[in-house]
């Protein structure tokens, strides 16, 4: 059974769902930089990162998760050069072991937009 637990509504009526639950399995789609109103936050890169990691946190919650259970991250930054902010960034969020990771520099869709990222976790076992 495929679940489509309510994340947050998604951008501007693009065909995707935020957070999709599979048995265990959850697929976060790109979270980015948009505050509740979908409004593109300050051009400062550390605000941006900590708004995708707090619309990531809210992804992982309404699926019954947290940063623990993420698996696998994919982050795409605007710049090469946003690396090392990027990384001290996400060790604030993730501890070790920490999940499988792919880091890609790319043009990002919307302008002054400077990073997205999106996960896979699972759901952890009911005891």
């Amino acid at each position: 059974m495929i679940e489509h637990p309510a994340a947050g509504d998604p951008l501007s009526g693009f065909p995707y769902s935020n957070v999709v639950v599979s048995g265990d399995l959850v697929a976060i789609a790109s979270q980015v930089p948009f505050d509740e109103n979908h409004h593109l936050i300050g051009p400062n890169f550390a605000e941006q990162a900590h708004q995708v990691f707090a619309n990531l946190r809210q992804c992982l919650l309404v699926a019954g998760c947290d940063f623990a259970d993420v698996i696998k991250v994919s982050g795409y930054l605007a710049r090469p050069a946003l690396v090392d902010e990027y990384n001290a960034i996400y060790r604030q969020y993730f501890r070790p072991p920490y999940p499988a990771r792919t880091t890609i520099a790319c043009q990002l869709v919307v302008p002054g937009m400077l990073l997205q990222v999106e996960a896979f976790a699972r759901r952890p076992v009911a005891e």
